[in-house]
């Protein structure tokens, strides 16, 4: 039996169905069987194992920020004053519950977390900076680095 940090052993049919989903979530089992050459049923069971393994995390829709007003993308490092865990742990709780912090990633090196946030405008990353980042617990530094232009950007894992 596979254990859960063991990665899930993949074939050629699988990468192909895996990649036609990245691509195009929403696609139709019907189209999904033609595009990887088998049966409905037989690309469906294949879709079902792997959802039920665990490779198919979930299933969303990618808004476009700019259509929603979200201009600009801040990624910003952390500093805690204290990496005891239960300050650790109170700060990842604050960071879930906030709704502004789209990613929080615990780091190695010199830095603790990098979050990253999307704004508005000026005033909307100010306001970040201002009420959001000194709420959460434990920030004795940030620092953040704002996008001017986003070179590549996929959801797409290599197969």
């Amino acid at each position: 039996m596979r254990t859960p940090d063991e990665p899930v052993q993949l074939d050629a049919m699988d990468r192909q169905i895996l990649a036609e989903l990245q691509a195009n979530g929403r696609i139709s089992n019907q189209d999904l069987a033609q595009r990887v050459h088998l049966s409905p049923s037989a690309c469906l069971r294949r879709v079902k194992a792997l959802e039920d393994a665990g490779v198919i995390d979930t299933y969303v829709a990618l808004l476009n920020p700019r259509a929603l007003g979200r201009q600009g993308t801040s990624f910003t490092i952390i500093n805690l004053e204290s990496t005891q865990p239960q300050r650790l742990q109170a700060f990842e709780h604050a960071a879930q519950a906030t709704p502004e912090i789209l990613d929080c990633f615990y780091v190695a090196g010199t830095n603790d977390y990098l979050v990253r946030f999307m704004y508005r405008d000026a005033a909307d990353l100010e306001r970040f900076h201002a009420e959001v980042l000194p709420r959460l617990p434990g920030v004795v530094r940030s620092n953040s680095m704002l996008v001017l232009r986003t070179v590549k950007k996929t959801t797409a894992l290599p197969l």
